[in-house]
């Protein structure tokens, strides 16, 4: 299959709004591909050089495209590139290594881009930074997986639970067909997507959604881990599926050495803490995340522990059709009662409030609330788990917006965020596209193109008059933004229009809030 083939699939899946059409264009290309090239074109799909599950990292910024770029000279006049020759000069990339690396993954890239067209650069661009823009997401792919293969697309999403990698269940569904995605299920050394939780209002949300009892767990502010263990083989992977096992020798130590079974997969947060035991800021811990060179540095400046909460798989015998209750019996016995979420089986409000408050106290997020009779559905997120916390808000003013892409083309949806910086300006102190509705998102369009002041076509700059309340889960130190901070999972809770600019929350204020959480965790010392 050519480049330009996939660069015509590419214009054409961003020409469209329609999920049909997107749809039938993805399944058909799926379907004239040979298997072999399968995994890479799906990967491209998804604005990754490599499938999800492929430890492969490229090592590419921005900087880096440009300079191979100015290297590559004109682009080519006809297309000769196919999918193939992509992945073979993306494999060569990522092999670069040692002294001179960065200078032979910039020639590389160079001699693959003076080889492409015009366009042909654009969806490399788009492939190698991460944003294709082509409005396709997880459930669009798995449509279209089914749609070329001839199969029912609940075969493609239940096998897609299990591998977590959208290029492997392509080439599974292309070359085995309905038997093979069948097939599908817990592997060790295959990580699986994790389950997830909403966000409840208050225990009596949550006693209504699992009336066959609740298991309340602390919620750590802490990196989620997913641990795969066969004898002495210990794999790592983080939330976003990304291989982490490098960076965390002390959790692979546990798991190698502490734990019963010889073969397990095991679901649980890794969470830095300071000298005193308590928590320290996610952005420390981030710190040492995926740091694969002077581990042992980092890891005596933010050393982690583990705590555990489910067991996926013991000894050959999957366990996420099991019951919460039956899974939790079954990874006690395996630790020994160590290493474990500190966790209660409330008997009623009351106690739950307190063990809420609790863990308030000792610098934690909050709690999780987890059906006692509840199945591990991987992926899935739903009132099975809920989570319990008091989210803090700040009153922010947008200053700019970008366009949107796939389902929010057309609308300006992701909002700059800033805080009155005490001088008559603003400071930002991040972006968030989450908190509003379609119908508010149409509105918020026209609102903020009525104030624009500039647009240089993906970026509208706003005169500062839209107050918006923000939700967030903690105020990082951030040297991107002229503030020094940013909001950490930020959201819009609602449109302050009985507020004027003016009267946002100050960067006095602001500093406030992050010295008042730094209060209540640990710290390390120096920058961030």
């Amino acid at each position: 299959m050519s480049l330009a083939e996939f660069a015509a699939l590419c214009a054409a899946l961003a020409a469209t709004r329609s999920r049909l059409v997107k749809t039938r264009l993805v399944g058909e290309f799926l379907r004239r591909l040979a298997v072999a090239e399968v995994p890479s074109a799906v990967a491209f799909l998804t604005a990754r050089p490599f499938p999800a599950a492929d430890p492969r990292v490229l090592e590419v910024s921005w900087a880096t495209l440009r300079d191979a770029l100015a290297a590559a000279g004109p682009a080519a006049a006809d297309p000769v590139l196919t999918l193939g020759d992509v992945a073979e000069a993306f494999a060569h990339i990522a092999a670069a290594s040692g002294a001179g690396a960065k200078r032979a993954r910039t020639a590389a890239l160079a001699s693959l881009l003076a080889r492409a067209t015009a366009d042909e650069r654009r969806v490399l661009g788009g492939i190698l930074l991460g944003e294709m823009r082509i409005g396709l997401h997880d459930g669009l792919i798995q449509e279209a997986i089914a749609h070329a293969a001839g199969v029912g697309p609940e075969l493609v999403r239940r096998a897609a639970l299990f591998l977590s990698d959208p290029a492997e269940v392509a080439r599974l569904a292309l070359s085995e067909g309905a038997a093979g995605l069948e097939r599908a299920g817990v592997r060790l050394f295959v990580p699986l997507l994790p389950m997830l939780a909403e966000v409840a209002d208050g225990f009596e949300e949550v006693f209504a959604a699992q009336p066959a009892g609740a298991a309340l767990e602390v919620k750590y502010d802490g990196a989620r881990v997913q641990i795969h263990r066969e004898g002495d083989v210990v794999r790592i992977w983080s939330r976003r599926l990304s291989e982490v096992t490098a960076s965390l020798p002390e959790v692979a130590a546990i798991a190698r050495g502490e734990l019963g079974g010889r073969q397990f997969i095991l679901d649980g947060e890794v969470i830095g803490v300071s000298a005193d035991g308590r928590p320290l800021p996610f952005q420390d811990l981030m710190r040492r995340w995926r740091r694969i060179h002077a581990v042992e540095a980092t890891a005596r400046d933010v050393p982690v522990v583990l705590r555990l909460f489910d067991c996926l798989l013991l000894d050959g015998r999957p366990m996420v059709d099991e019951p919460y209750a039956a899974r939790w019996e079954t990874l006690a016995r395996l630790t020994g009662g160590r290493h474990l979420a500190e966790r209660l089986i409330p008997a009623d409000r009351a106690q739950a409030e307190a063990f809420l408050a609790a863990a308030l106290a000792a610098g934690h997020e909050g709690v999780m609330a987890k059906a006692v009779d509840s199945p591990y559905m991987p992926g899935s997120r739903g009132k099975r788990w809920l989570k319990v916390k008091r989210a803090e808000t700040v009153d922010c003013v947008i200053v700019a917006a970008d366009w949107g892409s796939g389902r929010r083309r057309g609308w300006l949806s992701n909002y700059h965020l800033a805080v009155a910086d005490g001088a008559g300006g603003f400071a930002p102190v991040g972006k968030t596209f989450k908190g509003l509705a379609d119908q508010e998102f149409g509105e918020m369009t026209t609102r903020l193109r009525a104030l624009a002041i500039a647009d240089d076509g993906y970026t509208v700059t706003v005169r500062p008059e839209v107050v918006v309340e923000v939700a967030y889960n903690e105020i990082q130190r951030s040297p991107q933004y002229r503030s020094g901070f940013a909001l950490r999972f930020a959201r819009i809770r609602r449109v302050r229009d009985d507020k004027g600019p003016q009267q946002a929350t100050t960067l006095v204020a602001l500093r406030a809030l992050y010295e008042r959480q730094a209060a209540a965790k640990g710290r390390v010392p120096g920058p961030p």
